[in-house]
């Protein structure tokens, strides 16, 4: 405890980038077009203020009111907002900090058009490099053929060196035959429980391996060192402090990044805000439960939740349906794990002060996820910790006041309903669809939304977010009036799901996520008025300066003359 009060300043002085003094001086944000929801011990229907004058004190906000303010606070620091938007800083509920990291430094091969697209980047990528060549990024929905590829489609140019390439939401992996030879598959290769090998007319692998079964090829993977994951983490920091986003819900770390943040956390040299999820899949699980539930001083760094995984993904046909697919017959997707071990899991993580955070997509998923839940919830307790479901993208209709009675929080990620309509609409019924990404029916009964991205699954910009909450459409506004457009957000729903929904899923409505008194003053200055402008340029909006507790953490002036 005493060492913890010796460092407590010089900690102070690391987050501000400056010194403590930095912090401590009164800053006056004046002339801006300022925007805040406001809790009040209230998620729902909660009132927006709007405002010219933000009053800072200690990395905190003191006041929110008009220009007055200003001569209220004669030495304060003045700070001229220009006229422009103030927001509070965005929150992503659901994102993967060091896959963005990676992803940043690895062959990207998102949007490709064909499986030539994605060879043509991967030969240019490859030349020079060594060892095993990592990418992510494809999806074989947006090519003319939509059958999976094959390893021998990379063979054509790289077959010397293992390439593995993730899907574009990670529930499976592409790799070469050199890749297939060093893991040591072949046509004995049985799929695990939870995964899929895919293999051809003739039993061979083809070279895809769907979610458990990415373990196959994963374990032979070079682990990156610490100073990777740290390195990654700035990487991702940056980008994400870029976009507007001063708080990130790291959604599945294992031990190596949970001691890197720690450490991070310690020194206090984080580049954001970062609510991180144990991997529930890691067998270290147990040893970083014991360790107990982290945070540091100044909310940078929170560790008190378990990502648990039910399923897979829609794209892969891996989340788990009641029914068959409708463009598979038989086939009713992945569930990871069973419903006994998921109870096993939450009760592991409620005794341990964790809260569960748990992956699902299918219908099946969810039910089976909500079934787990009440069933501990009756024997251990835990009701109250806020758990959550992940992505809660087919539910039913008799599944979804579920979550309200069990207080189960859908953290739920807009985009992902404009970038899968298409391929939705192939993979499931009417019927699956009737209450697919249910954003305004879970607000309608009462259910807090916490939004976010799921980036690198998505590009991590939150004005897509935004934009996709508030239309269900892609960016060039179709289908016309929305994909299933009874669910769509007003744009003030839209931005409680992205700042106190968020806030609220982590425990910390009363610390971050609006602009009130005694809060963190996290906030953002962007180009465009998010309540006033033409829907159509929501996702065009900039980021012009982010700061996080009342210092300035990225200045786009500043980055652009780099």
């Amino acid at each position: 405890m005493l060492l913890k009060k010796l460092l407590k300043p010089l900690v102070l002085a690391s987050l501000c980038a400056g010194s403590s003094f930095a912090i401590a001086q009164t800053k006056v944000i004046y002339n801006a077009n300022g925007y805040t929801p406001l809790y009040k011990g209230k998620m729902q229907k909660g009132e927006l203020q709007q405002f010219s004058t933000l009053v800072i004190k200690d990395g905190k906000v003191v006041k929110v009111g008009g220009d007055t303010l200003k001569e209220s606070f004669p030495d304060a620091k003045l700070i001229n907002a220009e006229g422009n938007t103030l927001l509070p800083g965005l929150i992503d509920a659901h994102g993967h900090v060091i896959g963005l990291g990676d992803n940043l430094s690895q062959l990207d091969v998102r949007g490709a058009k064909s499986v030539d697209d994605v060879t043509n980047k991967l030969k240019q990528f490859a030349q020079g490099k060594q060892g095993w060549i990592i990418g992510r990024g494809w999806n074989q929905e947006l090519w003319p053929d939509t059958r999976f590829p094959t390893a021998k489609d990379l063979d054509k140019v790289v077959s010397d060196r293992p390439v593995v390439l993730s899907r574009v939401d990670s529930h499976a992996i592409w790799v070469n035959s050199k890749a297939l030879e060093l893991a040591g598959i072949n046509a004995d290769t049985k799929s695990p429980k939870g995964g899929e090998v895919i293999k051809d007319e003739f039993g061979h692998p083809t070279g895809i391996f769907v979610d458990k079964a990415e373990s196959l090829i994963v374990q032979h993977m070079p682990a990156p060192s610490k100073q990777d994951i740290s390195n990654s983490l700035d990487a991702a920091g940056k980008h994400l402090l870029s976009l507007g986003i001063t708080s990130t819900h790291d959604a599945g770390i294992d031990k190596a990044t949970w001691e890197v943040y720690k450490e991070r956390g310690d020194q206090g040299n984080l580049p954001l805000r970062i609510v991180a999820m144990l991997s529930g899949a890691s067998p270290d699980l147990p040893a970083m439960l014991k360790a107990g539930p982290y945070h540091d001083n100044y909310d940078f760094m929170e560790i008190r939740s378990v990502k648990v995984y039910a399923d897979g993904a829609l794209g892969s046909r891996g989340a788990a349906l009641i029914e068959d697919y409708a463009d598979r017959a038989g086939h009713h997707g992945l569930m990871l794990e069973t419903q006994e071990k998921l109870e096993a899991l939450f009760t592991q993580s409620f005794k341990n002060g964790f809260t569960a955070n748990t992956h699902a997509i299918g219908d099946k998923a969810n039910r089976v996820v909500l079934d787990a839940y009440e069933n501990v919830f009756k024997k251990t307790g835990g009701i109250l910790l806020r758990n959550r479901i992940e992505h809660a993208q087919i539910v039913t209709p008799d599944d979804i006041p579920r979550f309200k009675t069990l207080k189960i929080i859908p953290s739920m990620q807009p985009v992902h309903a404009t970038s899968d309509m298409h391929m939705a609409e192939q993979r499931l019924t009417e019927k699956q669809l009737s209450f697919a990404y249910a954003w305004q029916t879970f607000l309608q009964q009462g259910s807090v939304v916490a939004a976010g991205s799921d980036y690198p699954v998505e590009l991590a910009n939150p004005f897509d977010g935004l934009y996709s909450a508030i239309t269900r459409m892609d960016h060039n506004k179709l289908p016309e009036n929305g994909w299933r457009p009874s669910e769509v957000l007003s744009r003030e729903d839209a931005l409680r799901a992205f700042t106190l929904g968020g806030a609220y899923a982590a425990h910390q409505e009363f610390k971050i996520g609006s602009l009130e008194q005694g809060k963190w003053a996290d906030f953002i200055l962007v180009d465009k008025d998010y309540f006033k402008v033409p829907v159509e340029d929501i996702y065009k909006t900039q980021v012009l300066q982010t700061w996080i507790a009342g210092m300035k953490r990225f200045d786009k002036k500043e980055s652009d003359a780099k």
